[in-house]
């Protein structure tokens, strides 16, 4: 069984015959289910995207006017394939090539958004380090969206194990820092039209 690593989401981003990232099983072309969440929050809130990959949600924040935005990755290979798609616009990114557990926020952001990241951890001791990374970029009313594969969801994703989040998961990992205010399931359709059921929430730093 492949370990989650830089390298092996490099292998998943690149070209292969049978298609590009957007043929890819997690692949979505509108981030219509993060904004659900993430709501009339100011634009002018700081954001990061943590795991980021190659994902349009950067590309709908730019042109919905958000302007102070950060993404993080280990994969330089998808965060090659977001600045190339994005042109000159990348340069109103802040972009940062690292492991997420393995980073030390050098600021605090206003709105911490999760499509990819969370649901790979499969060790108690990655997410305490994802729960103290959390706490390290966050402050309070900071607002936090996460969506991960629901009980429901598959047991796998890009050739590695995942771990189904449930509402008590999610309120383990934010203890009484967060308090979520929202959550909902959705049903994301995959390009080859099978489903995967993920479980979104939004938590405020309290």
């Amino acid at each position: 069984m492949p370990d989650s690593s830089s390298d092996h989401w490099d292998r998943s981003f690149s070209p292969t015959e049978s298609g590009d990232y957007t043929s890819r099983g997690w692949y979505q072309s509108t981030a219509d289910p993060s904004w659900k969440m993430i709501g009339d929050l100011d634009p002018a809130t700081s954001a990061i995207d943590v795991g980021a990959g190659a994902s349009v949600w950067i590309d709908e924040a730019l042109d919905r006017g958000w302007s102070d935005l950060t993404v993080i990755d280990w994969s330089p290979v998808a965060l090659g394939l977001s600045r190339t798609r994005l042109g000159a616009r990348a340069q109103q990114v802040t972009w940062i090539e690292h492991d997420l557990l393995a980073w030390t926020p050098p600021r605090s952001y206003g709105l911490w958004h999760d499509r990819a990241v969370l649901h790979f951890l499969l060790d108690d001791d990655d997410r305490r380090r994802y729960a103290s990374v959390l706490r390290s970029a966050t402050h309070p009313g900071s607002v936090v969206v996460i969506g991960g594969f629901s009980p429901t969801g598959p047991d796998m994703c890009a050739g590695l194990p995942v771990r189904h989040q449930s509402i008590g998961d999610f309120k383990a990992l934010f203890g009484t820092d967060f308090t979520i205010e929202q959550s909902f399931e959705q049903v994301h359709v995959r390009p080859d039209e099978n489903t995967q059921d993920y479980l979104w929430v939004r938590a405020i730093r309290g």
